[in-house]
């Protein structure tokens, strides 16, 4: 188990805790960094070990590397996601070689994790979160591409993880909260190849900015040709 080196406040919040509750654990928990536990009332005790207990384990790097980077659940969130509009895509009958924006970005993202290989533990996926504001940007550059020489379908972007919540218990987010159909970009065939071309500038700098595991690497950025494949013959 890795040693938090500061409080969690920001975890709580997401899993649900009140505003009162997640400024109380903070006290709680630098109160105890500078005095000690035994300093602490027994209620304050027990409060910080139900917080503690709440949060998701923090593991070291050496420990959250051992599984392969599709076992990751970031990485098979994000498998979810594109899997789900590729079963709408093979329902709308598209021209040959035209794909939706949105596959596109999740592919691409997809593409950098098996070349980069970063640990996606905790700390990784929490600055993750960045990355959805790029999506939304990109996503919304795609538009105008769809409406000159594509197409503009409708897509429920958390349809797909609402039938999965209903039958497990799943943490995983949705990739989008927008309830109902939304635009959903389809490119031709050449925009498409250039709208990647635009992502793959965008994300490759941004994941390697963004993940704390990937902070130090010296691995260049892909060639254009690279596909997890390649990693697997050599």
């Amino acid at each position: 188990m890795a040693k938090e080196l500061t409080h969690r406040a920001d975890e709580l919040k997401t899993l649900g805790w009140s505003t009162d509750e997640v400024a109380r654990y903070a006290e709680l928990w630098d109160y105890r960094q500078r005095w000690g536990a035994m300093n602490l009332e027994r209620e304050d005790r027990l409060f910080l070990r139900k917080a503690e207990a709440a949060l998701p384990a923090i593991v070291s790097g050496k420990a959250a590397a051992k599984k392969a980077i599709n076992e990751k659940s970031y990485y098979r969130w994000l498998c979810f996601h594109l899997e789900a509009m590729d079963t709408a895509e093979a329902g709308y009958a598209l021209p040959e070689g035209s794909r939706g924006a949105w596959p596109i970005l999740l592919e691409e993202e997809r593409r950098l994790l098996d070349y980069y290989l970063p640990v996606l533990g905790l700390p990784d996926t929490i600055k993750a979160k960045a990355f959805d504001a790029v999506r939304e940007e990109l996503a919304a550059q795609a538009g105008p591409l769809a409406a000159a020489d594509g197409q503009t379908k409708n897509y429920d972007f958390m349809a797909a993880l609402k039938e999965l919540k209903a039958q497990e218990n799943s943490k995983w987010r949705h990739l989008r909260e927008q309830e109902g159909d939304q635009p959903y970009p389809v490119l031709s065939a050449e925009a498409a190849s250039s709208f990647r071309s635009e992502v793959r500038s965008r994300f490759g700098p941004l994941m390697r900015d963004t993940l704390p595991s990937l902070a130090e690497t010296e691995k260049p950025a892909p060639d254009d040709n690279w596909n997890p494949a390649m990693e697997v013959a050599s």
